[in-house]
């Protein structure tokens, strides 16, 4: 008690030691899946602005099955960590196989949406805008073709964050970096037509990453066959744990409703955003999330390693220490915070250099969205960071209350705004983002109450 005393709101450096360790490649990983999505905007961006913003609208739809791939991996995945610091092989075995099962479950939606009903869908993200019909027309074009990486997404996704749940993080980075560096080639020769390559536009992007994409699933594949990690095991899906799964969905159930109305919630603002100009905003907008990617790639580094080194703490029982370590790495949140926010004032300079073919007024809205962005950094990696605590435990309800909460007073103000006022996207989009000071307040008093103090792994 008088370590944990003397060492209350920061830990020594051993421990942030390890954390780096675990959060710095997993942030690299998601930056460089940031600069392909800024490579494949700043090569489509010098087609247009109407071409830019049909694989941008498109790009919103398919983030919306990346958000839920991502759920049902952080379900299976706090279960995974658990049992791996309780050195449970069999936990962690069937945690493999729930994932497994319920993404390619949830495959099927992808493909209805990409390659079945592209036009009705994308419909809704531009309504009220005065170029729609063009935009549409790319848009179209570009995600009926990414109806074809619906399997190496969950492939590689999956094995990536399970490698991640244990600690295991520099694999997924090495596989990520040449997948990237595949992207970006075959983009400037599919795009423009170089290296005699046939010259496909906005086509010539979803083919880029098409390619990419299967071959970081075959590399994921291989690494897995070779490595042999105890998570994987052919026999856990045909004898499926269904009291287990139905444990995971329990808390799983949470964490998908949670991401539901959280996406629900972004694109209905997008649309909203989308709605007030033509082209130019779209583009705008869209500039200003492909840039801003790279500061949001810090969530999933400072999340990861939060999750990972807690959860192992209370899957192998050592409740008090996980308690400590909620504070030391809150206290690292706050700080890395404020770096992020210089950082982000930083990457505005980009905005000339990387969408210099995009209107003036296009990039305005980029450069003012950027600014709007960086100074939330601070807030955004604080919640983010005790969102990620209280899933190590298992507390996944409160997760479900901050997000739909807040969806429940943005969406209903952001829609009254737009309809009375003619408020640029930037002010509205900076109104709504300070109702996410009250998710700070509910997040923090679920965490006073201990509720994600749990062995999952004992149960």
């Amino acid at each position: 008690m008088k370590i944990l005393a003397q060492r209350k709101f920061f830990g020594d450096m051993k421990f942030y030691k390890s954390a780096l360790m675990i959060g710095i490649p997993v942030m690299l990983q998601s930056l460089l899946q940031s600069l392909i999505s800024l490579i494949d905007s700043f090569m489509v961006a010098g087609l247009g602005d109407v071409k830019m913003s049909g694989v941008n609208i498109s790009g919103q739809i398919l983030f919306v099955f990346m958000i839920f791939l991502g759920s049902i991996s952080t379900a299976g995945g706090i279960f995974l960590t658990q049992y791996s610091g309780a050195k449970d092989k069999e936990g962690m075995q069937q945690a493999f196989a729930f994932k497994l099962v319920t993404s390619f479950s949830l495959s099927i939606a992808y493909f209805l949406v990409t390659m079945v009903f592209p036009r009705q869908i994308l419909s809704l993200m531009v309504i009220g805008n005065t170029q729609a019909d063009l935009i549409l027309d790319h848009g179209e074009e570009y995600m009926f073709l990414m109806g074809f990486v619906g399997v190496q997404s969950i492939i590689s996704y999956i094995l990536a964050s399970s490698y991640r749940e244990i600690g295991k993080v520099k694999a997924p980075l090495i596989i990520s970096v040449t997948a990237t560096a595949i992207n970006t080639i075959l983009n400037w020769g599919l795009i423009y037509g170089n290296m005699g390559l046939p010259k496909l536009e906005v086509k010539g992007a979803a083919y880029a990453t098409i390619v990419a994409k299967t071959i970081e699933m075959l590399m994921f594949i291989a690494y897995t066959i070779i490595d042999k990690p105890e998570f994987v095991s052919l026999p856990a899906l045909k004898c499926i744990n269904f009291k287990l799964f139905g444990q995971i969905l329990k808390k799983g159930s949470m964490i998908v409703i949670s991401q539901l109305i959280w996406v629900v919630s972004e694109t209905v603002t997008a649309a909203v955003y989308n709605g007030r100009g033509g082209a130019d905003v779209v583009s705008g907008m869209a500039a200003s999330f492909t840039i801003s990617n790279l500061l949001f790639a810090s969530f999933s580094g400072i999340t990861t390693a939060t999750a990972v080194i807690i959860g192992k703490s209370l899957g192998s029982n050592r409740l008090n220490q996980a308690r400590q370590e909620k504070i030391w790495m809150l206290s690292a949140a706050v700080i890395f915070g404020g770096f992020m926010c210089l950082f982000g004032f930083a990457i505005t300079i980009l905005v000339p250099i990387v969408f210099g073919s995009l209107s003036q007024s296009a990039q305005g809205i980029c450069k003012g969205m950027l600014i709007l962005i960086a100074v939330f950094m601070p807030l955004w990696i604080y919640i983010n960071t005790q969102l990620a605590i209280l899933r190590a435990g298992g507390d996944t309800r409160v997760c479900m209350w901050v997000d739909g909460g807040a969806a429940l007073i943005i969406i209903p103000v952001l829609l009254l705004l737009a309809a009375f006022t003619n408020w640029s996207p930037i002010i509205l989009y900076m109104i709504i983002k300070i109702f996410d000071i009250g998710k700070i307040m509910i997040a923090h008093h679920a965490l006073k109450k201990e509720r994600w103090v749990v062995n999952l792994s004992a149960n």
